[in-house]
């Protein structure tokens, strides 16, 4: 748990704020092992969203962890397993991650460092100092830098890094969030949903590692061109209402 001083400054008692963890995950069974054994102890729970595997990725993960909770996201994609997941969630923070092993669970507390310092979405990105990536090829880095900079000059923001999904936030956010993507661009959605809403967001280095085993759901191009839709669309859409919750919501 972690103690969270947005939620204690009226007072001095402090509730410590529990941390949801989100993986959705097809076909990762010989990937989850080294996923689940890094994850923290600040984490008190995890939600495993399975895609249809037809491997042993449910099986394994409750033998890594058997406290894991396992659910089934009600369609395809995984905009719809984050979703899915997100709404399973109990803890006051959620980080969501991959099941790929590109991602280290070891960075989890950089990202509670911030949410519980005052920020409500914390991104990771592989392009600030002390982040990287050790997969990126480069059409996919070509691809990023395009979208990142439309990101930037449609919503007047400074972001970093745009298509990497791992991120935290915190719940009481969620509806605000207001998300509705199926695909990967759930991570574009998520970000601009953020910057719309006023919301306090931070990036944090993190290193992007190979895919320990296995071949990606990511399809750069026909992905990228829906992250490009969402960035336009979002753009173009009516302004949401400044519905934010007070700082000492929980």
């Amino acid at each position: 748990m972690y103690s969270d001083p947005i939620n204690s400054r009226e007072g001095t008692a402090t509730t410590p704020a529990t941390v949801s963890l989100v993986v959705p995950a097809r076909n990762e069974a010989r990937n989850i092992p080294w996923v689940f054994e890094q994850i923290p102890t600040c984490v008190d729970e995890v939600i495993l969203v399975d895609g249809d595997s037809s491997d042993a990725t449910v099986p394994m993960a409750q033998h890594c962890l058997p406290t894991v909770r396992h659910v089934r996201q009600s369609g395809p994609g995984k905009g719809n397993a984050l979703r899915t997941g997100f709404l399973a969630a109990t803890g006051d923070f959620v980080v969501m991650m991959d099941a790929d092993g590109s991602m280290s669970p070891s960075e989890i507390p950089h990202f509670l460092h911030f949410l519980e310092n005052g920020y409500d979405f914390v991104k990771g990105s592989r392009f600030v100092a002390g982040g990287g990536s050790l997969d990126i090829t480069p059409l996919r880095r070509m691809g990023n830098h395009v979208l990142l900079a439309t990101a930037n000059r449609l919503y007047h923001a400074s972001l970093t890094d745009l298509c990497y999904g791992f991120c935290a936030f915190r719940r009481s956010f969620l509806d605000l969030l207001d998300l509705h993507a199926s695909g990967f661009e759930i991570e574009a959605e998520m970000t601009v949903h953020a910057l719309r809403s006023g919301l306090r967001i931070a990036e944090v280095p993190s290193l992007e590692l190979p895919r320990r085993s296995g071949r990606s759901n990511l399809h750069a191009i026909s992905d990228g061109r829906r992250v490009l839709r969402t960035l336009l669309s979002e753009h173009a859409s009516p302004r949401p209402a400044d519905r934010r919750p007070a700082p000492n919501a929980s």
